[in-house]
This record gives structure tokens, sequence and C-alpha cells, in this order.
């Protein structure tokens, strides 16, 4: 396992695909766009919750252009809507639901009257006629015009007056004369003082692509007529026609009948492609825990103000689910809910044989599942993206770069940092202590600590093994890395006789129980059993408890760590999102390494919650917190009376795991470790040690260009800088050092750079 294969191979691994109605199924749970109770339960479709936010915000324009979409005349439709929308109104459950019926009413009298069609509205060819008058007709014809349908309509009223106040006889006469000054503006043809009968019927039926008639006059025509009410149909004369009574009827069945008209006037069935019509049911999740039990305003005879209608809307909390966007800082940066964001990574990963523009957002997820405890349908967009980046490396179209350097960290802790050694005076031991990687990298005098007072408290000999548990290539989705990683580990695991593993990390516990016949118990169990040592360091002061997301839906092991820190004294502080819905420090599925910005702010996201110190179990999240300069110290580093101080960059990181294994080497088991010592001397500057850090360059990286500009003596002298630059390929990447020779085996190393390219000499 000592390299990593670059893709663009042609080894075909086998693909862990995500089938279409998988993704359809878990796609569905996501609840984002589904509709508020109140606009799910208006048969005309109305946008209720853009309606009254823009009514609070007093843009009566726009909230009247939403409500003519459904409503092409909205005075006519509030006067009489039986608004089915109040009694979904979530506000119900906490206080009196909004008046949606009156804002409805003082949005149609004081908003902008909008102009008569539009500079590109192109009038269809198909012609309708509608026979008689009434509410349907009213409406169809309404609805009609705006599809841009040439309308005639046969009545037997002598004007458009005459007209309105036969469909509408309630309207006071305000209403009234707004809705005829609307009713103007329509391109509707009349054709008044018409009898309208058989004759008139045959008479006009030829000339005419699709007709339709009010209830009434259908009846009069064709007494044994059997209507369709779905569609307002009657099959057997071809005509479209109204049933039902009252305002809203009116306004539905005419919303169907138009849509009938579309189907016949293209030649069509009327019974397909009509999508969703009337109510429909929500899943929608709405928090209410921040909903105020106000009253409604109090409506005056005459019917909300302006004023009185704009704060009656502001009662409304705009019922929308983004529980996962507010807690995921990772679907907080791209925008995105995961029902869109997981339909994207599919296409990402199953159908674009091109550019794979997802790869970067599928490897920035932190895999940590907070979002499948905070959706409350359970939607898991970790295992989309988990499962993602498998198939994305098993077609080898997963590029390397996002993963490899934490890849060959880990082979590096699997390999020249391994240890694996029983207590001393032991062949076999009833435990094995694995602190796990990062406790090794960044606090090595907490781990040694921890081992040696284990060995000291514990029968039956306690083993130790310096190591990577393999959850980097889990994440990575290199799951042949991950299968040979399990196997090295359970090799080395039987050598000391299969004994109990003591996991020092809550992450390292989660990936070993995929072992079969592991048995595993974490630090913080053992030390809940046998108490804490001498000298532990008491923290009196209130502090803020972290949750690993190696912990996430393990109550036993948050609880035991909570009792372990009352124990050292802890003053815990009740945080927002913790225990099973505490974020990811950035650190997790390795977005630290593909997605630096996105790291960021998911470790922002963790500390917005307080401004106390934070105490954690995991040692990655210690170092993502005091990088951000926020005080942070790992449990163990208060048992043991430790502090690994400042947090170590990434060269110290790997010299802390090759140290820590070396002392034990000598001081416990009695052998002579391997040499570590430079032939000569290197130093870096500052700007040096942060370019190195930021651009994951090793000291081994450089060590490595110097070595080859010793061997050859090649490099290049930049006279503006008086450097050297030196230059060597090691893996996939080649790097850059720029340096000065300050003695003859001295060398002091300005700037460092790699590219993942390969340098080639020329011809010549």
């Amino acid at each position: 396992m000592s390299q990593i294969q670059e893709r663009g191979s042609t080894h075909v691994y086998k693909v862990n695909r995500i089938s279409k109605e998988e993704i359809d199924s878990m796609v569905a749970l996501c609840v984002y766009e589904q509709p508020p109770f109140c606009n799910a339960a208006c048969p005309l479709k109305l946008d209720t919750r853009a309606m009254l936010k823009a009514a609070a915000a007093g843009d009566f324009k726009k909230a009247l252009q939403l409500y003519e979409k459904i409503a092409p005349f909205p005075l006519i439709l509030s006067h009489g809507c039986e608004a089915p929308c109040e009694q979904k109104c979530r506000v119900c459950e906490v206080g009196e639901g909004i008046a949606i019926r009156d804002i409805e009413a003082a949005v149609a009298r004081f908003g902008e009257l909008s102009r008569l069609g539009g500079i590109f509205k192109t009038t269809k060819k198909q012609s309708v006629a509608i026979f008689g008058s009434g509410l349907f007709t009213l409406f169809l014809a309404g609805e009609l015009e705006k599809k841009a349908y040439p309308i005639t309509v046969f009545c037997a009223e002598a004007d458009e007056e005459a007209y309105l106040r036969a469909a509408a006889p309630f309207l006071d006469e305000e209403a009234f004369s707004l809705e005829l000054k609307r009713l103007r503006r329509k391109d509707i043809r009349f054709c008044f003082g018409s009898e309208i009968g058989p004759a008139l019927y045959s008479e006009k039926r030829g000339d005419f692509n699709v007709l339709c008639a009010s209830e009434a006059v259908a009846r009069s025509l064709f007494p044994q007529a059997v209507c369709i009410p779905e569609l307002m149909y009657c099959e057997e004369e071809d005509l479209v026609m109204g049933c039902g009574e009252g305002v809203m009827d009116a306004a539905f069945g005419a919303k169907k009948a138009a849509l009938t008209v579309d189907r016949l006037a293209q030649k069509l069935d009327p019974r397909n492609t009509r999508g969703s019509e009337g109510a429909c049911d929500s899943s929608l999740y709405t928090d209410l825990s921040e909903a105020t039990a106000l009253r409604r305003v109090e409506r005056p005879a005459e019917g909300y103000s302006k004023e009185q209608a704009i704060q009656e809307a502001k009662r409304c909390i705009q019922c929308h689910c983004e529980e996962c966007l507010k807690s995921c800082a990772f679907l907080k940066h791209y925008k995105k809910h995961p029902g869109l964001l997981g339909k994207e990574i599919y296409n990402n990963t199953q159908i674009i044989m091109g550019d794979h523009q997802l790869n970067k957002p599928m490897n920035s997820c932190s895999l940590c599942g907070q979002c499948s405890v905070i959706c409350p349908n359970g939607f898991d967009m970790a295992h989309v993206c988990a499962v993602a980046r498998r198939n994305m490396v098993s077609t080898d179209k997963m590029p390397l770069a996002p993963h490899e350097f934490a890849l060959l960290d880990m082979l590096f802790s699997n390999g020249d940092a391994f240890l694996c050694r029983p207590q001393p005076g032991y062949e076999t031991c009833k435990y094995v202590f694995f602190p796990g990687c990062q406790a090794i990298a960044i606090a090595p005098e907490t781990v040694k600590a921890a081992y040696l007072d284990l060995c000291e408290r514990l029968d039956g000999g306690v083993a130790l093994m310096l190591g990577c548990c393999g959850a980097i290539c889990d994440w990575a989705g290199r799951y042949e890395m991950e299968e040979q990683t399990r196997e090295f580990l359970d090799r080395e695991f039987a050598k000391l006789g299969d004994p109990i593993v003591i996991a020092g990390c809550p992450s390292c516990r989660k990936e070993l129980s995929s072992h079969d016949g592991l048995e595993l118990v974490g630090i913080w169990d053992i030390l809940g059993q046998i108490g804490l040592p001498e000298g532990a360091a008491k923290l009196s002061r209130p502090v803020a408890l972290h949750d690993s997301c190696g912990a996430r839906g393990d109550a036993h092991t948050q609880a035991a760590i909570r009792a372990l820190a009352e124990q050292l004294g802890c003053q815990l502080i009740d945080t927002p999102y913790s225990g099973d819905r505490s974020p990811c420090c950035g650190y997790g599925g390795l977005t630290a390494y593909a997605n630096r910005e996105v790291a960021a702010e998911m470790t922002d996201k963790c500390l917005e919650r307080s401004d106390a110190p934070y105490i954690s179990y995991c040692m990655a999240c210690r170092d993502r917190f005091a990088r951000q300069g926020r005080e942070s110290r790992h449990i163990l580093e208060l048992v043991y009376g430790t502090d690994a101080g400042a947090p170590p960059d990434i060269s110290q990181k790997r010299w802390n795991r090759l140290t820590l294994k070396n002392e034990l080497l000598r001081d416990l088991w009695r052998e002579e470790p391997k040499e570590m010592n430079l032939p000569y001397q290197l130093d870096y500057t500052d700007e040096a040690r942060r370019m190195m850090d930021d651009r994951m360059i090793l000291t081994d990286d450089v060590i490595g260009v110097l070595d080859g500009f010793r061997e050859s003596g090649e490099a290049i002298f930049d006279s503006d800088s008086g450097l050297m630059i030196a230059r060597r390929r090691i893996g996939n990447a080649t790097f850059w050092v720029a340096f000065t020779r300050e003695a003859e085996d001295h060398y002091l190393v300005h700037r460092a750079y790699s590219h993942r390219m390969n340098v080639v000499k020329g011809q010549g």
C-alpha cells in the first residue's frame, strides 16, 4: 500500500451504483419543495405564502399579480372564496390563524391593476365560443383570455355592465366599478342580446374550434347531456360546460374547463397530461418553536385598510423546511437543498460522461450524517455522497488530487510510523490501546500518558497499536485500500491474541466496528470503570462540549463523556445542535483536504454555538477549533494533565508520530529506533512554513528536492531574488523549492511550490 494509482488507468473496478428508483425514493424524503399547507389546500393553486410575503412588505402590486394568476377577477373571488387555506394555516397551532381571505380582499382592492396583455403576447389561431352568462362563463372567459385564445361570448345581456351584474350581483359599487374596468380591458369579444338556443348554437358551431357553455345553457340545449366533472366536459356533445355552485366552484370549474379547452384545441384527449388539479396533500415540515401566539388584526366591517392588511400579513411565519440548510454549512455553502443536490450528484455520477462539475461538491460533504438526524424524514446526504465517491473511484472518473495527501498520510501512519507491540512482559494481551492517527499526530504526550496509565491500572496486559483505522480511505471512496487496511489491521490484532480494542477516538471505534469478531470499548468507558488517574486537571469554569460525528447515534458514548466531564468538574454549557445534532468540525469526510473554504465554514458553524472554551473527545475537532483561535482541549488532556499547545503543522504531525514511536520503542521495549537525523542543516523562513502548511508540502518533500539537488547539482539561479530554485517529481506531483545556501551543508528554504505536472527535459 505504498503507492496510490492516479485515475485514467485501464483497470475497471466494480461499480456501486445508486439506481434511479433508489435516488428517486431518497429525493422524495426531502420536503423542501413541498408546498405550504395553505398553498396545498387551495384548489386554484394560489401561492399563498408568496402573496402574504409581498403584502407584508407593502408590495400590493406584486401581491395582486400573484393573486391574478389564479383569479382573472380577484375582487369577485375574494368576496366568495371559502378560504380552505385558513383552516390549514400552521399558525392555528399556536394562536389564531392568518386571515388570508381578508388579506386577499385588501390586495384585490389596493393592488395596482395589471396592464392588458403583453408586448410579446401572440394570439392563438384556434377560436373559442362561450354561450351564456354567470360566474362560470365570466371566469372561463378570463382564464382563456390569459391563454391568448380569440374568445367570443354570446349572452342575452345588453352590455358588459349587465353581464357583470348577472355574474356577480353581490359586489358593492366600488368593487363592481373596479371589476368592470378590469373586464373592459380584457381582449374578449361580446355578442350582446343573443337569443341563445339550438338555432344559434347550430349556426355558430362550425365557426369555432371549441364550444363552451354555462350549465344552464348546456342543460337547455342538451337535457340528457352527462358532464364529466373533473374535465368540465360533455363528451357526447363535444362541449365544454360548467357545473357546480358558488364562487369557488365556478372559479375552480373554469380552471378545469380552460385546461380542457387547451387539450381540445390541440386535438388531444382532454383526459391526458392534465397535471395536478385541485387541492393536494403536503408533508412540509415547519419548525413552530419560534412562532408567537398572536391574535388576528381585528377586521372592520368595510374590510382591512392597507396598513391593517400589512400588519396581519406580517403574522405569517412563511412556512418552509430549511432545517438541514440551517444546521449544515455544506448545504448552506452550495445553497441547495438535499433533494436537488442529491439529484445533481446522481446525474454527475451515473449520467454525465464529460466534465464532472459535481465532484468538488460531493467531496465537500463531511459524511457526518447530521442531516439524517436533523431532517424530519431522515434524508441522508452522506450516503449519497459516499456512494457517489466510490462509484467515481470505481470508474476512474475521480481525480486523486483532493484526497491524495490524506491517503498518503494514512499510508505513512500504517507504514513508517506504525507500531504494534504487546505490553512489555506479555506475549499476548487482554487489551490493545488504539489511540488513532490524529491523537498521535496532535497530542503525542497525551497518548503516551494514557497508555502508561492503562498499563498500570488494567490487568491482563495492554498492547499498543499506533496507526490509522482506515476511515480516511473509507471517506475517500477507496474501497480497495479500505479492504487492504482492514486485512492489515486484523493480522496485527491477531498477533496480539485478538485483544479487546480500547479506542481513543469515536471515529476509530466506528470504523473498527466493521471488523468481524472485534470487541471494542472506548477509553472513556474504561476510565468510567477504573476512575480518574491522579493528577487529573480539574476545570471548574463553563465550557462547551462538542460531540464528535463518530458518536452520532451512540447515546452511550455521549453519556459516558458527559459523566467524565462532570468528574473533571466541568460546567457544561447547553449549546444548540449538540448530541446527535452536532455539526462536523470540518475534518470528517476529508472536507479539510477537498474544500478548505467549506471546511472553515463548518468549523465556524461549530464555534458559533458558544463563546466559551471548547472541549471535545475527537482530536481532529480539538485541532480544528484551536486553528480558528478558540481555546480548545481534548478531554484526555484534562484527564492526564497534558496540553498539546498550538496546533502542529502537517510536517510536525508526521514528526510527532515518528518521535512517539521511537521514544516508546526506546523507553518501553528497549529497541534502538531508526536514526532520523539529516546529514545537513535545514532551516525554514516563517513564510516558507506558512506556504508549506497551506499547500500541504511536507518537510520530507523539501528534503527530497534538496537531496536531488545535492546529487545532481541542478538548480536555477534567480538573479532578482538571489534564490536557488530546484525541482523534483515525487509521486504524482513536481515540487519546487526556493532556497539559499548559507554554508556548505546548511540550507535556508524561503518558498516552496507544487504542481501536478511532469517536467520533461527538451531535446537539443
